[in-house]
């Protein structure tokens, strides 16, 4: 067995295709887009790499590639969390311990050699796509989220990673009979006049210009939360860019004062996954057809990120915002997943469940000493 790294055009091409292969047979898996995956590697249509410097590395066993595994610098995050953290990521192997070893020791002594301190992860060079499963590995993941097998942590604790925090999932579905509590109701309509708050969608018309005022406001938001650093301006471009395509305008609110300041935000994504499956990663030549006839009678979403301001949290518009989204996109076949909350973010857990929201999905961001 031998660790390589990624050089070379073909090298980046085995990178990114071998995770098709490996969970070729993995019914819960969900492909995702080959040219999506690929746009991650490139400087131009991946704003993230601007602050990061990174490292790529093979597995290959008999001239078989067999594991991969990402190490990185996000210069960004060192800046904001002022502690010598490298990152992992792209982490896929087969059951070898040995492999996944390997694997991970290039990491560490990649990051080693760059003055940090600790590894962490795994991380991507996607927004928000942190963790390994670690409970819940069905149904399969929703839009922007992580899939491993469970063998994954194993590997990872066989190495010596020990946890770093855990980020919980919720699900709500109206198929299951679900509806919002009257309690809530009752308190969303005190609270929006109380602080003269109301929300509304996105503007299509100016998407680029409400995600960059959503950015400002998520980095106001939540940068004391573990594991944040600021996204930037060109990263939402981006973003509003990719989304564009596929965003429910209705789903992404904005909570503003009657002066029309802008404090608060919740932005929820159709899952486009449940209708990726069985495309292994590509449109052509039906996948077109099908993104383009099922997205609008899709109503399977995720609620990617919601914030609040500091001067109006503890005000419970995290609280209206959810009602307002949940009025926006509800159907009787409605089936909501919020996703990434951190385990110790007490007020956002304790509002969840006050929503009578159900626990899906565990995951989990790993950290060692190097």
């Amino acid at each position: 067995m031998e660790i390589c790294q990624v050089k070379t055009d073909a090298d980046l091409k085995e990178f990114i295709n071998f995770p098709y292969r490996h969970y070729q047979n993995d019914p819960v898996w969900v492909a995702p887009l080959r040219s999506e995956q690929k746009a991650q590697y490139v400087l131009a249509k991946n704003p993230m790499l601007d602050h990061c410097t990174y490292a790529l590395f093979l597995a290959r066993q008999d001239g078989k590639t067999i594991g991969r595994v990402s190490a990185f610098l996000d210069h960004l995050a060192l800046e904001h969390w002022r502690e010598p953290i490298g990152l992992f990521g792209s982490f896929e192997c087969v059951n070898d311990p040995q492999a996944a070893s390997a694997l991970l020791s290039t990491a560490r002594d990649w990051l080693k050699n760059k003055g940090m301190a600790r590894m962490r992860g795994p991380w991507s060079f996607a927004s928000q796509e942190w963790g390994l499963v670690v409970e819940g590995y069905t149904p399969s993941p929703v839009i922007l989220a992580p899939y491993n097998p469970p063998y994954y942590n194993d590997l990872l604790t066989q190495f010596g990673f020990a946890k770093a925090k855990d980020l919980m999932v919720y699900v709500i579905d109206a198929r299951d009979g679900y509806s919002i509590p009257a309690r809530i109701l009752e308190l969303t309509e005190k609270v929006a006049k109380r602080y003269n708050v109301h929300t509304r969608p996105v503007d299509m018309k100016n998407l680029e210009k409400d995600v960059v005022t959503i950015t400002r406001l998520a980095n106001e938001s939540i940068s004391d939360n573990w594991g944040f650093y600021p996204v930037t301006e060109n990263e939402a471009r981006a973003m509003a860019r990719d989304l564009k395509q596929i965003v429910n305008p209705k789903a992404v609110i904005l909570a503003e004062t009657a002066e029309g300041k802008a404090i608060g935000f919740a932005m929820t994504l159709p899952d486009i996954n449940s209708i990726l499956k069985g495309l292994n990663g590509s449109l052509l030549p039906a996948g077109w057809l099908k993104l383009l006839t099922q997205l609008p009678r899709l109503h399977q979403y995720r609620m990617w990120a919601l914030g609040v301001v500091p001067e109006y949290q503890g005000k419970a518009i995290d609280t209206l915002l959810y009602r307002a989204t949940y009025d926006a996109i509800y159907t009787n076949d409605l089936r909501l997943e919020i996703n990434y909350v951190l385990e110790d973010n007490d007020r956002m857990n304790n509002a969840l469940y006050k929503l009578d929201v159900k626990n899906l999905r565990r995951y989990r961001v790993y950290e060692i000493e190097i």
